[in-house]
């Protein structure tokens, strides 16, 4: 490692000034920004700690939203959310290990935007709006790419507003060393709809499978699956698994997630 600065401000306004400074970075649970750091790629030269800042963590529900705040670990979303949105507290539930869920935040997991991580394809996969210290992000406007979102620099997520379905269910077929998400799938039902997102397996990073959702919406069974199927063409291909296995398990993990729904 070598020298930065480190500021833990007390507020978010503090926080916002403090990250106006040259090569700052926001920290959240430092799951993802300290190895990039310890393997040299990033080299910010002052963090900013957001893990003083009250308010910033806990989860609540509103009518028929849930709402996390941006600051809140993986483990607290496993434990809190479970009572009204299941579906989510089990994906929380196997996020890396119990080290990476004490310390992690859904905030940072969808700043970083990494294209195997699991929280983008909840956020995507219910439509969630994510806020931030000066708007309001759809989440199908928010994620941009691999790594890329619709954060500006300096920009703090506060919270995520998830719009609770009627039935939800993440599948995740995981690499069994990083424990990322190899291909992940989350698949949720509304009253106007089914969404379905796709984290793990696109060169693009996160993604809606709209042939799927067109068919679940009209007969939500995995029955409604068969004849479709994913091209393989934009999928990432590496030493775990080239592009049509990884095309061929997002069709699977989508019926395993509806089967798991119902």
């Amino acid at each position: 490692m070598y020298n930065f600065e480190f500021q833990k401000p007390g507020s978010i306004e503090d926080a916002v000034a403090a990250l106006r400074h040259e090569d700052a970075m926001p920290l959240g649970g430092g799951q993802t920004l300290l190895p990039t750091m310890k393997a040299r790629l990033a080299s910010p030269t002052r963090l900013v700690s957001l893990g003083g800042i009250p308010g910033m963590k806990g989860v609540s529900s509103s009518g028929d939203t849930l709402i996390v705040k941006g600051g809140t670990t993986h483990a607290i979303v496993a434990r809190e959310a479970g009572g009204v949105f299941p579906g989510l507290a089990q994906l929380a539930s196997h996020i890396g290990d119990a080290a990476v869920r004490s310390r992690g935040t859904i905030g940072g997991s969808l700043a970083n935007n990494d294209p195997a991580a699991c929280y983008p394809a909840a956020a995507l996969g219910t439509g969630a709006t994510i806020k931030t210290d000066r708007r309001e992000i759809a989440a199908d406007e928010f994620f941009q790419g691999m790594f890329s979102t619709a954060l500006d620099e300096g920009e703090i997520i506060t919270e995520v507003r998830f719009p609770i379905p009627q039935a939800a269910n993440y599948q995740k077929f995981l690499q069994p060393a990083s424990r990322f998400a190899m291909v992940g799938v989350f698949v949720a039902r509304f009253a106007d709809g089914v969404r379905v997102a796709v984290t793990g397996a696109g060169n693009d990073g996160v993604f809606r499978w709209s042939e799927a959702e067109s068919a679940l919406s009209s007969n939500f069974s995995a029955d409604a699956l068969a004849g479709l199927s994913v091209s393989a063409d934009d999928m990432i291909a590496d030493i775990h698994g080239s592009g049509a296995y990884r095309a061929h398990l997002v069709k699977e993990l989508t019926g395993r997630a509806v089967l798991a729904a119902s």
